[in-house]
């Protein structure tokens, strides 16, 4: 076996951009708020912006008191009420980091007040709330970013522009998993969505899998709830995405001990595969028939080193430049709607 490691050079230009590289700041910083705290991803956000020189944190909006307001992270912040955060035309960026079924409702106010968004992850289960949103952004000149982290994943990114390229011939599947050990109180809110595991985790894969194969043309999602808890988790999840001349499975479970270790996305074409896994530490395997663009015959392993800063840096460095130097973002709002229905269709919901 042809096993050889890709030099990291070769790897970060095939990557992508904004993942690996970070941007000069600007002679004026942008001023951002984040609203809410209770998604998973909150402090993690606040942790970016507060490292980046490009943003100056504002301060944080906490709407709803059921949400985390301690910690080392929130240490020096100013807290703002939702009027301060809308009514602060200084304020051009918000981070919407509520509870997810709170999360439509304050990204629309925010749009209406003129701010630029950034949404996270899943934007809840209202399809046509969803394309409100998105066209009151564009009516406005506003852009809303959804905080789908892995978009900017290096391995992630190598692996879709190889199958692009068709480096890896016709691609013909795109399977993804992630099997997390989840404890009883994450279940219980993760309960409340219909299509549960996959609605959580999922949504980052079929963000992956609509990103390379576009909008599917049949939507099938198997939600099990195979845990001996009474709690009605969908834990044991399968979506399948049907294409004209390809398949894309994502399998998404609340079991696995050591699923971190695990977590996939693999590419398949007629002149080989490319395997994102584990997502961290950065490995991307490839194998290939013949060689094709910077890859040679046989399995090569890229280990690069992890972008530097915290996580989801590379998606507030993006947002910059889209607000100081109006960048087009890398996903458009017709993405988003997509990736949205097929998620939604894969729970069950539509």
């Amino acid at each position: 076996m042809n096993r050889s490691l890709l030099h990291r050079r070769t790897f970060c230009g095939i990557a992508g951009a904004a993942a690996l590289r970070p941007l000069a700041a600007s002679s004026r910083t942008i001023r951002a708020a984040v609203l809410g705290t209770g998604h998973a991803h909150a402090l993690g956000k606040i942790r970016a912006l507060r490292s980046l020189p490009q943003y100056e944190l504002a301060g944080i909006c906490r709407p709803d008191p059921d949400e985390p307001n301690q910690g080392e992270v929130f240490q020096g912040v100013r807290w703002l009420s939702l009027d301060q955060v809308l009514d602060d035309a200084s304020i051009e960026l918000v981070l919407v980091e509520s509870r997810v079924q709170r999360n439509l409702h304050y990204a629309q106010r925010c749009i209406n007040a003129g701010k630029f968004v950034h949404l996270d992850k899943a934007p809840g289960e209202d399809l046509a709330a969803l394309r409100t949103l998105l066209a009151g952004a564009a009516k406005r000149s506003r852009v809303v970013q959804m905080g789908y982290q892995w978009r900017y994943h290096p391995a992630m990114q190598a692996a879709i522009e190889a199958a692009r390229k068709g480096w890896l011939g016709r691609v013909y599947a795109f399977r993804a998993a992630i099997d997390k050990p989840t404890p009883p109180a994450e279940r219980r809110p993760l309960a409340s969505f219909r299509g549960g595991m996959m609605f959580e985790l999922g949504c980052h894969m079929i963000d992956r899998a609509v990103d390379l194969l576009g909008k599917p043309r049949k939507v099938t999602g198997i939600l099990r709830h195979d845990s001996p808890l009474d709690d009605g988790l969908a834990d044991n999840t399968l979506a399948i995405l049907e294409y004209d001349q390809a398949l894309a499975e994502i399998y998404v479970a609340a079991f696995q001990p050591h699923g971190n270790n695990y977590r996939s996305v693999e590419i398949l074409g007629t002149n080989g595969k490319a395997i994102v896994q584990p997502f961290s530490p950065l490995r991307l395997t490839v194998d290939l028939k013949d060689a094709a663009g910077v890859y040679r015959a046989g399995v090569q392993v890229i280990e690069p080193a992890e972008p530097p800063g915290p996580a989801f840096t590379p998606d507030l460095v993006e947002m910059a430049t889209i607000i100081r130097q109006g960048a087009r973002p890398s996903y458009s709002p017709e993405h988003d709607l997509a990736a949205q229905e097929t998620l939604l269709r894969a729970c069950g919901v539509l």
